[in-house]
């Protein structure tokens, strides 16, 4: 039996392993916090607006306006952020986030709720996966990327999911405190006061931690040398193009049915935020384990094949969850749904950035996921016309044959390029089979190894 000094240095390995930072447990700190108040705001911001009589049109419009705003952000920090660093959005990002919250919490109006929206990236919902940081991720992404080596760069990612996960599980109890479906107007406000001003304390919390990041100095410019400017990552541009093919396809999807998640909660089953939030909070719980085990299912069966098929479950599964005939069907399907998506999101993430070139990974981050961006802002509307005069089921649907596209496409693009730990296990692995091969038993030898798998735990 293991002793308890053992025990306790296996679960240190197992929380903060060798490739581990002083900067990575920050960052994943900030994750965890931020995450916790985008996903209470996923929550109660559609139904409270909803409470104030949005229609499903004037939720789109607002999903867009906050979308649009959000993509411009997340492409300028992408681009600039590789040029002055990281660190200054991941302070400043939350602090417009804690703005936008404290406005909704004191005042109604809708030009207002309209502006700081926008501003602040605040609310327009994705159901359980709503525990995102926000339009700094390109910089997030970089900045770790940067600080882990490439061996541990999955497990890094998917320590950042399951930090998103842990974080809105938090949020989805705290909706508790907002749990109101039969208010209105100036009622309805202060109802949900407590759950905005709690948003807006989580986001200030999560920017204060930011100021312990320690960014690498930048190389000074030089004497007359002309001020940093936004370049386009050039040498990356092939695989930019490839990802603006498969990000806009889901980015089409997810605008189409993410925003509206919360919302079809409540207009089909008629629940509230406090059940809406306990079922994210379970979908959650239940799911930070497939965050966790993102970078060994990699490790078996390769990053792209495993994105491509976790991506396709999870379009076939928008189908029945559409079609259930009850609140716990419906949950217990979009349980299932979440833990596959945990699984591939991750692994997406870390595929993508580990391609580009080092000196564009955030502009490539952000530029991959403008056109996905964009899709997401636009689709909303055509969600919301289908919401109000086709069915509550059919963005659903056609969200489904759209990100079963994306996965196909992802396949096709990227089925013979595997990220630099891959080919680099395939490489010693070659090598020790003609190491083997020369040796008097290396027959032998050699079948043992050609049975082992081509990538190892």
């Amino acid at each position: 039996m293991p002793s308890l000094g053992a025990l306790r240095r296996a679960v240190r390995r197992a929380v903060l392993p060798e490739w581990s930072s002083r900067n990575f447990v920050v960052v994943l700190a900030a994750r965890v916090i931020m995450s916790s108040g985008r996903a209470l705001a996923g929550i109660i911001t559609p139904i409270y607006l909803a409470l104030q009589g949005f229609s499903a049109i004037e939720l789109a419009e607002y999903v867009m306006l906050v979308a649009l705003l959000s993509a411009v952000f997340s492409t300028l920090i992408g681009l600039y952020s590789d040029q002055l660093g990281r660190r200054p959005f991941l302070i400043g990002v939350p602090l417009l986030a804690a703005g936008a919250a404290t406005v909704f919490a004191f005042t109604g109006s809708t030009p207002v709720l309209f502006a700081m929206g926008a501003l602040g990236s605040f609310g327009r919902g994705a159901g359980a996966g709503a525990g995102a940081v926000g339009p700094y991720q390109p910089a997030e992404s970089a900045f770790v990327t940067e600080a882990i080596p490439p061996a541990g760069r999955n497990d890094a990612f998917g320590r950042l999911a399951f930090g998103s996960s842990l974080g809105a599980t938090g949020g989805g109890l705290l909706a508790l405190m907002d749990d109101h479906a039969h208010v209105h107007g100036a009622a309805a406000m202060v109802a949900f006061r407590p759950g905005f001003l709690a948003i807006a304390a989580v986001s200030v919390l999560a920017g204060l931690l930011a100021i312990w990041l320690v960014e690498p100095r930048r190389a000074p410019r030089a004497q007359g040398a002309k001020r940093p400017r936004v370049r386009w990552p050039g040498r990356s541009r092939t695989l930019l193009y490839k990802l603006w093919v498969t990000n806009t396809l889901n980015g089409m999807a997810v605008g189409m049915f993410g925003p509206f998640i919360t919302y079809w909660f409540f207009r089909r089953f008629e629940v509230g935020p406090g059940r809406v939030g306990v079922l994210f909070a379970i979908i959650n719980v239940v799911t930070m384990a497939s965050t966790l085990s993102a970078a060994s299912i990699a490790r078996r069966i390769g990053v792209v094949k495993a994105v491509t098929i976790f991506r396709s479950i999870q379009a076939v599964l928008l189908v029945p969850m559409a079609l259930a005939p009850s609140f716990e069907v419906a949950g217990g399907i979009y349980l299932v749904r979440m833990a596959v998506q945990r699984i591939g999101l991750p692994l997406r993430q870390s595929y993508a950035i580990s391609q580009a070139d080092p000196s564009e990974r955030a502009s490539v981050a952000a530029l991959s996921n403008l056109p996905s961006q964009l899709a997401m802002a636009a689709s909303p509307i055509f969600s919301g016309y289908l919401c109000d005069e086709v069915s509550l089921a059919a963005p659903f649907e056609i969200s489904s044959v759209l990100q079963l596209g994306n996965a196909l496409s992802f396949w096709g693009f990227f089925r013979n390029q595997p990220p630099e730990e891959e080919r680099a296990a395939a490489a010693a692995l070659k090598a020790q089979a003609a190491e083997l091969a020369e040796q008097p038993d290396g027959l032998l030898a050699l079948d043992e190894v050609e049975q082992e798998p081509t990538s190892s735990e």
